[in-house]
């Protein structure tokens, strides 16, 4: 069928509306702070193959855990056995469901004149789901085993109606369950919205209309990414960077990529890279997938399509067993902080033949803390899960973003009112790093730092972190932004630097945790920056005296007219 290119816009920003009207649903609709508060979640239309047709703009990481989901169902649903109001369920990342076990995905096919004629689907980070912490999320974990319940798909409805024997097994397994229906009701519903309004669409332009214009989004996709990359001289590229360590004190692991374009193709090599390791740092295929269709599709062209056609002229090599295409039963729990060094591996090589259309090294680290306890005032269990931004890399032409979460994860701030009322924590101090930010022509993004207090009980908590002892690096002159630090009862005679993959440790009552992100790198020679742009910078405290004179050559007789920021 030929389609009218008015139409096929029409219709192509229709299932864009319906993915982000899903995720409006859900995120209006959940219990869980880290749900209704931080949107830690993610929407997508599929078609009837399971090729991704609209992704609204929310977690790139959780492509990957949807991109496997609808060809498990398919593998093992015969269509004889999947119906109308049937919705699956799964979270497992070496079953097609996930990228870690937080991660619960919900899928459900869309029937018309009794055929299926797409899917919808979404996934929201749960702060729970059982293992051998609170949260889940133990970067030191040493098997996928130790890391909560694992859900291959199954379902969850069966012709509309709840199979309460699936949902009451995956709640004995989690803590704080009541949360957790309350989320995964929000998830059901997001999903019956998505079901109605594919209908919709269906019954105004036809189920043959709406096909092709979905095989059409798909070729145009792909058309637009090789046509960009025919504009890039051929070449070979390599880069590498590292993590901290392997999550049990083993460290720092290099990591590297070698980009090759090739006419209209971009092929991307990880084989050289370490085996799994024995923590929970290891990436599975599918959350190296997603880390690669967001960095190239951010490089190559960031107005394509959000859909699987551009997937086809990527080629992706790896090996089974290795860190990055890890195999069961590794443990994944930490496993973005590795994905966020891919994205940052991919700019880097990249920076080499596009570099006016990448980002300098970012603070690439999700943050998290993951706290459990006993409230001492409603005496109820409750987990509590942060993560935190950190400074963005610098570009050609612009100082990179403060504070922000960035490449593999999109997730908001959680206001300091919002977990102040719902657990017995106190936020005592909140504030930019200075100096953070690598110098440079242009300047990284600041990292922030939190003070977390604990109030009248012992908390055990968990951190999982990196960036910590390799920073992030500067481009063409730029220099490395600051790493991030974690501290427990700082100002204390208890002050201690703790490791930022480490887990089950015991915040006495009014104990402080100071979590300092990292931040960012530079982007050309700090001697080219703008002087207006040093005092400003000055003015607002966003570097010292020291960094004016040691990194971008102000001299004492210009300092002394500056008026600095907390100084009089």
């Amino acid at each position: 069928m030929k389609i009218d290119g008015i139409l096929l816009e029409v219709i192509g920003n229709t299932f864009m509306s319906i993915a982000e009207e899903m995720g409006a649903v859900l995120v209006k609709s959940a219990y869980s702070t880290n749900i209704k508060e931080r949107k830690d979640c993610s929407c997508a239309l599929f078609d009837a193959e399971g090729h991704t047709i609209a992704q609204a703009e929310h977690i790139p990481m959780h492509l990957g855990s949807l991109l496997g989901l609808i060809g498990e169902i398919k593998k093992n649903f015969t269509p004889d056995q999947i119906h109308p109001g049937d919705m699956f369920i799964a979270n497992d990342p070496y079953n097609g469901g996930g990228t870690h076990l937080p991660d619960i995905a919900v899928a459900s096919p869309v029937f018309y004149e009794g055929k299926v004629v797409a899917y919808v689907a979404n996934i929201a980070h749960h702060n729970d789901v059982g293992g051998r912490v609170p949260g889940s999320n133990a970067a030191d974990s040493d098997s996928i085993y130790a890391e909560g319940i694992r859900i291959p798909p199954v379902k969850i409805f069966q012709k509309g109606e709840l199979v309460e024997d699936i949902l009451n097994l995956i709640l004995l397994n989690c803590r704080v369950n009541h949360i957790r229906r309350g989320d995964l009701n929000a998830q059901f519903a997001c999903n019956r919205k998505g079901v109605q309004r594919v209908e919709d669409v269906c019954t105004r332009y036809g189920t043959a209309t709406v096909t092709a214009c979905m095989e059409e989004l798909l070729d145009y996709s792909e058309r637009k990414i090789r046509m960009a990359l025919a504009e890039i001289p051929n070449g070979v590229h390599t880069f590498s960077d590292y993590l901290d360590s392997d999550g049990v004190g083993s460290g720092p692991i290099k990591l590297s990529v070698t980009v090759e374009i090739k006419d209209q193709d971009i092929i991307l090599d990880f084989t050289d890279n370490p085996d799994q390791v024995k923590g929970a740092i290891n990436l599975p295929l599918s959350a190296l997938r997603a880390a690669v269709y967001y960095g190239v599709r951010s490089i190559v062209d960031p107005t394509l399509p959000a859909n699987g056609g551009y997937y086809r002229a990527i080629q992706i090599k790896t090996r089974p067993g290795c860190i990055l295409g890890c195999t069961e039963p590794a443990a994944c729990a930490g496993r973005s902080d590795t994905a966020q060094r891919v994205a940052d591996m991919v700019f880097g090589a990249m920076s080499q033949v596009v570099p006016h259309k990448v980002l300098a090294g970012s603070n690439s680290s999700i943050t998290g803390v993951y706290f459990g306890g006993v409230d001492p005032k409603t005496h109820e269990y409750y987990v509590y899960m942060e993560t935190f931004g950190g400074g963005s890399g610098a570009r050609f032409n612009k100082d990179g973003l403060s504070c922000v979460q960035v490449h593999m994860t999109n997730t908001s701030n959680l206001p300091i009112e919002s977990m102040e009322i719902e657990f017995p924590y106190m936020v005592e101090q909140y504030t930019l790093v200075p100096d953070s930010g690598g110098p440079g022509k242009f300047r990284g993004g600041l990292s922030m730092s939190k003070d977390i207090r604990v109030l009248g009980h012992d908390s055990q908590f968990t951190i999982k972190a990196d960036r910590q002892k390799t920073p992030p690096w500067g481009l063409f002159g730029g220099k490395p932004g600051l790493p991030g630090v974690i501290t427990i009862y700082p100002g204390t005679d208890q002050e201690a630097v703790i490791d930022s993959k480490k887990s089950g440790t015991t915040l006495k009552a009014n104990g402080v945790l100071r979590c300092q992100m990292p931040g960012a790198g530079g982007y050309g020679d700090p001697m080219e920056r703008e002087r207006a742009l040093i005092v400003h910078d000055l003015e607002e405290g966003y570097i010292t005296p020291e960094s004016a004179l040691r990194d971008y050559g102000l001299t004492e007789k210009e300092l002394e007219q500056i008026e600095v920021f907390g100084t009089v």
